[in-house]
Parts: C-alpha cells; sequence; structure tokens
C-alpha cells in the first residue's frame, strides 16, 4: 500500500530540541528519540469514514511531533497501519451492499486526499492489515509456540497473563478493564476463555466473512495482533513512541504491548502517547452517532486546507474538545492575518520568534502557544527585512501551515 506525497518542508538555521511529550504509562512529560534517532508507530484508520475531524487532529498532532524530531536533526522512522479488514468496515459493507474492498479502497483514497491537503508528512511505511497476513500470522505462531495462546471453537486466544507487566499502560482497573474491553471490540462474555480480559488473535472462517489460510485454520486476524505484528516488521522495538487516539490507551495498545512483550521479552514502546477525543453536538465524534464532520466535505464547501490545519492545531493534542463551525471561522480569520504579515516588507526580528516557537512545540507540543506567538508576530511593527521570510519558513516547517 502507498501513502501520499512528502510536502516540501523549509529549511531553518539551527537546531530545535528534543521534544517532551506526556506518556500515558509514566503519567508525566517525557523526552522522546534520541540523537540516534526515533521509531514511531501511528494506528491508521478503519477505512469506512475517513477523514473526520477526530481523525484528522490525531495525525495533525503526531505530525508535529514528526516535525518536531527533524527540526532536532533527529532521524525518523514512522509506520501506521490501515485496518483494511475489521468487524466496522464488514458491516458498513453488507449495510450498504458493497464488497468491502472497495469501501476500503475508496475511504483509504480520501483518506491520502486528506493528509496530502493538510499536508501531514506521511509515513515511511504505510500498511494495510491484509497485505500483513504473512507477518500477523507469524507472530500468532510464535506466541502458539511459547504456550501463550489457546483454542476457543476454533478461535485463537491470546492468554494475557503471559505478560506480567499487563495493565502498565493504562493502569485501569479490573472492572474498567472489562466495561471498556466489552464496549470496544473485546469479548469478555464468551463461554470457554480462561479469563474474560483475554484478547482473540484469530477469528476462524464464518459464512459470509472473508478468510486467509493459516497454520490453525482459515480465517481472519484479531485487531491487536495487526499493529503488534506490523511494527515488529518495520520498526525497531522498543518504539520511541506508540501513538494514537485517548480512546485505544485500553485495550488496543494495551493488548498490543501485551502481545509483544509475551513474544519478545521485550516493551513494545518506552512511551504511550495518545490525543484526546473530539466532540461535536455534544457527543463524541462517531460513525454510531451520525455527527462527523469530515475533512473532504469541509473542502469540497470551500474551506482552505491550511485553515482546517489552524483549527486542529488552536486544541492542545490532551485537550478534549467539541468543534463549532466558528472555529473555523477564527481560523480563516487568522490564516489571512498571518499571510498578510508575511508579505510586509520587514517585520519585528525573526531569529527570537524561531527560538521561542521551537520552545513551545518542544513543551509538549504546544501548538496553541505557539498559534499565539504567530498572531503577536503578525500583530506587531518591526524594521527588519528578512524577518517575514524565515517566518514564513518557520510556521511551514513546524506548523506544516503554508501561507
Amino acid at each position: 500500500m502507498h501513502a501520499w506525497s512528502v510536502p516540501e518542508i523549509p529549511k531553518l538555521p539551527g537546531r530545535g530540541t528534543l521534544p517532551r511529550v506526556f506518556d500515558t504509562a509514566r503519567g508525566e512529560a517525557v523526552p522522546v528519540g534520541s540523537p540516534d534517532g526515533a521509531a514511531l508507530y501511528v494506528c491508521g484508520i478503519t477505512p469506512y469514514d475517513a477523514t473526520h475531524l477526530g481523525h484528522a487532529a490525531t495525525y495533525v498532532a503526531f505530525d508535529i511531533l514528526v516535525r518536531a524530531w527533524r527540526d532536532a536533526g533527529i532521524p525518523v522512522r514512522y509506520a501506521q497501519n490501515v485496518t483494511d479488514v475489521d468487524d466496522p468496515l464488514l458491516e458498513r459493507a453488507r449495510q450498504v451492499g458493497e464488497p468491502w474492498e472497495a469501501i476500503a479502497a475508496r475511504e483509504t483514497a480520501i483518506f491520502r486526499d486528506d493528509m496530502t491537503a493538510l499536508r501531514v508528512v506521511p509515513p515511511d511505511r504505510y500498511i494495510g492489515v491484509v497485505e500483513s497476513l504473512p507477518q500477523i500470522i507469524g507472530l500468532i505462531e510464535v506466541l502458539r509456540a511459547q504456550g501463550f495462546t489457546y483454542e476457543v471453537d476454533g478461535d485463537v486466544y491470546f492468554a494475557t497473563h503471559a505478560a506480567p507487566d499487563f495493565g502498565a499502560v493504562s493502569h485501569a482497573d479490573r472492572d474498567t478493564m472489562l466495561r471498556l474491553f466489552a464496549e470496544r471490540g473485546g469479548d469478555p462474555d464468551r463461554p470457554g476463555k480462561k479469563d474474560p480480559l483475554d484478547a482473540l488473535l484469530w477469528r476462524l472462517k464464518r459464512p459470509g466473512e472473508p478468510n486467509w489460510d493459516a497454520p490453525f485454520g482459515r480465517g481472519r486476524p484479531g485487531w491487536h495482533v495487526e499493529c503488534a505484528a506490523i511494527a515488529l516488521t518495520h520498526l525497531r522495538i522498543p518504539l520511541d513512541v506508540q501513538g494514537g487516539g485517548a480512546d485505544l490507551v485500553f485495550p488496543h495498545h494495551e493488548m498490543s504491548a501485551a502481545q509483544v512483550r509475551a513474544a519478545t521479552g521485550r516493551p513494545f514502546a518506552r512511551s504511550f502517547v495518545h490525543t484526546a477525543l473530539v466532540s461535536y453536538q455534544g457527543e463524541k465524534m462517531s460513525k454510531s452517532l451520525g455527527n462527523l464532520v469530515f475533512v473532504s466535505r469541509l473542502r469540497a464547501d470551500g474551506a482552505d486546507p491550511m485553515a482546517i490545519r489552524l483549527a486542529l492545531l488552536a486544541q492542545h493534542y490532551r485537550t478534549e474538545w467539541e468543534w463549532q463551525a466558528s472555529m473555523l471561522d477564527d481560523a480563516t480569520r487568522r490564516l489571512v492575518r498571518w499571510r498578510a504579515a508575511v508579505t510586509r516588507r520587514a517585520g519585528p526580528p525573526a531569529e527570537p520568534f524561531l527560538a521561542e516557537l521551537r520552545a513551545r512545540i518542544a513543551d509538549d507540543l504546544d501548538t496553541p502557544g505557539a498559534l499565539d506567538l504567530v498572531d503577536e508576530w503578525a500583530a506587531t511593527r518591526g524594521g527588519d527585512g528578512s524577518a517575514p521570510n524565515l517566518v514564513n519558513a518557520a510556521v511551514d516547517a513546524l506548523l506544516g501551515v503554508r501561507l
């Protein structure tokens, strides 16, 4: 599977500093990456409702992290998956009477177009689950050989007790785990399981469902093992950052980390970083509620993609927020002010501005603070003829906003 085109990123003078981001597992902001490099895995879309603003907020946030690493001179290795076969996609296909493969291909193409328009730096490896089946099956085989699996009516399950540090990502108590597992694709009440929290690795063939050959029977993979296998195949372990939305903390990231630990004896990631949920009309943005705001629709209605990006950057990635149409209006006005400011013949000195912009971003991706800084520069007069060009380049390179 191919990703999208790489946006041109201006080269800035000097270098940024190592960014700090909030690690869910440790409950504090920590430095991520090193001068030797950074490995990032961000869980991708299930392509049946792409790209709503919740998706966009997540991928723009991690794009800021990638840009901060690059600005600090840190080589980045980035992988992202596409869950191109899964229960929600198959359910959608049944509802609309369309092949699941066609829906996945169409929605993935929309996502690529939206990421291109938003100037998100693409992952080095953009990997679909279907094309990763040999690696997924191989990881399940490793877990089976180590005695960490069992079967229920032919379905293969991972025994969570195989990972002694299970729970170290979410720190949730058992009752919370059971509730979230049931809400987010798990099956805690299935008879025959040794532990309600044991996760499905391989689902035996069911009528009308896609299926593939495996040593343990024709079927398809479970959700969590997919990301574990893709990350193990394409990145070094432990990752510097495992990323995604806050709704992935449990069970998805907890389960993936447990399976990697059981299979390899090594931690999956040094840091687990999560973006807050986005709401609309008083509820979390979701397909089931029908309250999705799509980037492609905003673009089709004439919104400047850079205004959409600015509207997202105005929210801190760890703070829950609710989309309002006025946010796009505010972002559009801000974009106009910034574009006017960088076309002036002179402006306030840009070197102190660049240093402060780098500091804001390195401080847990403080994009609201960074936007305020640009606002302040744009509203101030000065006599440095080179400043507008440098500010223009800095906003492009670090915030991904082309003026």
